[in-house]
């Protein structure tokens, strides 16, 4: 009887870009890539790790998404400037659109659905919605099942930055509602108030977000860079002491959704959005060098960078 070759097997070859059955699934499920996206049936048909990629305000959607409680901002189609669409960072009940009473479309961004690629999922509803309203018809617009191939929510809309507004709460759902409609809608809207901290954009640099959350106050800021060039400018600007916004706050570490980085600070109580200004500037234009540093991290700066990529929470 022949012996078992006590060799291990070697390690299997992958292309740049590809994930193999044995890695970590790039969604962030902590499961193998076998056992996750890359099992037949499995948590769905397609996973792309940067959705929202090539968007001018890329940064900004994934916020909306994932970090901003009440936002809004007006889109316009490329085949029909004229069409009024909103993307929503919410809609009530969490439906994927709707088609308003004056032919208005409301777009979410933050659904129950996930079939891998949010921006094809927003580009199926916002097809879908559009077909409704040149119908005539308005209501709720669904998403039961993976919308399969077709333009995505980028091959939809023109090619230019957002401009998003970021609301107290979401009585922008019944601004426009007739007084006798309201009434069905309020206990909804109290639930949703009562769960949105308060947030602010700040605009003096992109996709940065202040939000209080009562015990604390955070600065959460999307950033577009790939996420090994970020956490070196990053581990650079800690070792040098250089990422302290305010006095008393602190770097704590960051989210990842959607392919990119999302810094953490936390603030003292009472900091607010405009103090943050000036400071965010500042560390805007300090990060700008050392991103554009080509020599070696230095030990402390590799021990930095160590730490940061521990601090990391994969939002899904």
């Amino acid at each position: 009887m022949a012996k078992k070759s006590r060799s291990k097997s070697r390690p299997q070859q992958t292309a740049p870009g590809e994930v193999g059955p044995r890695q970590p699934c790039p969604c962030g499920s902590g499961r193998r890539y076998k056992a996750c996206h890359g099992a037949p049936g499995g948590a769905a048909a397609v996973f792309v790790g940067r959705p929202f990629e090539g968007m001018p305000s890329e940064c900004d959607v994934v916020a909306l998404r994932e970090l901003v409680p009440a936002a809004t901002a007006p889109l316009t189609l490329k085949g029909d400037a004229d069409r009024t669409v909103t993307l929503c960072s919410l809609l009530p009940a969490a439906v994927p659109a709707m088609v308003r009473d004056n032919g208005e479309i409301w777009l979410g961004l933050q659904v129950q659905h996930n079939f891998g690629d949010p921006a094809r999922d927003l580009g199926a509803v916002l097809e879908a919605a559009l077909e409704q309203a040149a119908a005539g018809e308005s209501g709720v617009v669904g998403l039961l099942e993976a919308p399969g191939e077709g333009p995505r929510l980028q091959d939809l809309v023109a090619d230019e930055p957002l401009t998003v507004t970021v609301h107290d709460g979401f009585g922008y759902w019944v601004a426009d509602l007739p007084e006798a409609d309201r009434p069905a809608a309020e206990a909804a809207l109290e639930r949703a108030n009562d769960a949105a901290n308060p947030t602010a954009r700040l605009t003096s640099v992109p996709a940065a977000y202040w939000t209080n959350v009562g015990a604390k106050e955070h600065l959460r800021w999307v950033m577009p860079e790939p996420e090994g060039a970020l956490l070196d400018a990053l581990a650079r600007l800690h070792a040098a002491g250089k990422d302290v916004l305010v006095e008393g706050s602190r770097f704590v570490g960051m989210f990842r959704a959607h392919g990119l980085l999302a810094p953490v600070w936390d603030l003292p109580v009472g900091t607010g959005p405009e103090a943050l200004e000036e400071p965010a500037e500042r560390f805007a234009a300090d990060l700008a060098e050392a991103l554009a540093s080509t020599s070696d991290l230095t030990a402390e700066e590799r021990s930095a960078r160590a730490g940061l990529a521990n601090r990391q929470v994969t939002i899904r």
